[in-house]
């Protein structure tokens, strides 16, 4: 029988003794014990801040990272990255808000999205917060702000450059985007920018997400330098910080394989010294959220019965795709493909087999592994989602049939 977990293995990023998985030194049973429910979320905080040491270790020096709070905004998640990383980057008041308890600086944190209220543009401002620019209109309403306040708006501009980054799992650049100002309408909004005597900041540019091809990802930055170096020309004022994004992503299906971070980082280092010599008061920023703590995830749900349907078994759970949309493949995916999925509590196991992984919604959608092999599973045996770190629980419809919610733990 061909074992059809992918090639990766999350599993080596997490130990196994006894058959049982073992998070942040704990072994799986007795996590589900101190958590005292499933289904549950449970984040390694050693497995991020050595993903963090791993990437400072394979960039050249000078290089911010950011995390995209995004990515998994539980507030403890936060406070950990926060102590590991140079700043935080947010996406609504409420992500502000997690990101300012952290004790982050208000200048180290950015606030991005195409459709932010007056409400956020108001609180973002009266926090000193770097507010990413996606229009004209936010950009007037920003004026508006500072003239009713008298409070001095620390303002970027979010560039749709006028290219995109192949092979990514979201491409949110070339082409007609509600993503930041198309790269030819930008010198305009500059202009505008002096005119209202607002604090210039600098660009974020950002192409797209989850690529697995380093040569992709050093094209992107490449056409990136390029861009904000031309866009300076007509900036109002020193260019203080320039965000390139990230687009890094981690392998979640069969004949993925991790990113290879030398070429980047070798790129990188050949590119600065032209950019530093032509933004001497430029940090530049490299801003991920997916790559920094996906790996570091796990999901994890109580099988509730076993059961034949023509020839086929299905391990029926507690949990499914109103707790974790992506693996239920209904977040993106064309065509669904397994997530890693294994038997927690039972690894290997002493007898492997083929199976289905639901849950218990009435719906055909509820899946979380389709004809995988994995360890024989028993009503009270433990099913794992690997790669479970971001878009998980946030990205749920978690009141879908209004079953209870999953908790989340940092171990």
């Amino acid at each position: 029988m061909t074992d059809s977990r992918p090639e990766h293995s999350p599993i080596d990023h997490f130990s196994v003794v006894d058959d049982c998985l073992q998070i942040g030194d704990r072994s799986l049973t007795d996590l589900a014990a101190r958590v005292g429910q499933t289904p549950f979320y449970a984040y390694d905080r050693a497995l991020m801040t050595r993903r963090v040491e791993h990437l400072r270790a394979s960039l050249p020096d000078g290089i911010a990272l950011h995390y995209a709070i995004k990515a998994n905004p539980m507030p403890a998640v936060v406070r950990h990255m926060a102590g590991l990383v140079d700043g935080l980057d947010v996406a609504s008041s409420r992500e502000m808000q997690v990101a300012l308890d952290s004790g982050t600086a208000p200048g180290d944190i950015s606030f991005a999205g195409p459709g932010k209220s007056v409400a956020e543009l108001e609180a973002a401002v009266a926090a000193g917060i770097t507010i990413n620019v996606e229009s004209p209109t936010e950009l007037e309403r920003l004026g508006a702000i500072a003239e009713r306040t008298g409070r001095l708006p620390q303002v970027a501009v979010r560039v749709n450059p006028d290219f995109e980054l192949k092979s990514s799992g979201m491409r949110m650049s070339g082409g007609p985007k509600a993503f930041g100002v198309d790269a030819e309408r930008v010198p305009e909004l500059l202009a505008r920018i002096g005119e209202l005597g607002l604090h210039f900041r600098g660009f974020h540019i950002f192409s797209g997400s989850q690529n697995l091809r380093p040569e992709t990802l050093i094209e992107a930055q490449s056409r990136t330098f390029e861009l904000a170096l031309r866009l300076a020309d007509a900036a109002p004022g020193p260019v203080e910080m320039l965000n390139i994004g990230g687009g890094f992503g981690i392998p979640y299906f069969p004949g993925e394989k991790p990113l290879e971070l030398g070429p980047i980082g070798e790129h990188l280092a050949r590119e600065l010294p032209a950019v530093r010599e032509r933004l001497p008061r430029a940090e530049i920023i490299l801003e991920l959220g997916r790559y920094l703590v996906g790996e570091a995830g796990i999901y994890v749900a109580e099988v509730l019965d076993r059961k034949e349907s023509r020839g086929q078994v299905f391990l029926v759970t507690n949990g499914g795709l109103h707790h974790h949309l992506a693996a239920s493949g209904n977040f993106g995916q064309v065509i669904r493909k397994n997530y890693p999925v294994a038997v927690g509590n039972r690894v290997q196991g002493t007898e492997r087999e083929v199976v289905n992984v639901v849950g218990p919604l009435c719906t055909p959608l509820d899946v979380l592994a389709q004809q995988m092999e994995m360890a024989r599973a028993d009503v009270g045996d433990l099913i794992v989602v690997f790669q479970s770190g971001a878009y998980g629980f946030t990205a749920s419809p978690t009141r879908f049939l209004s079953h209870p919610e999953p908790v989340e733990v940092l171990v």
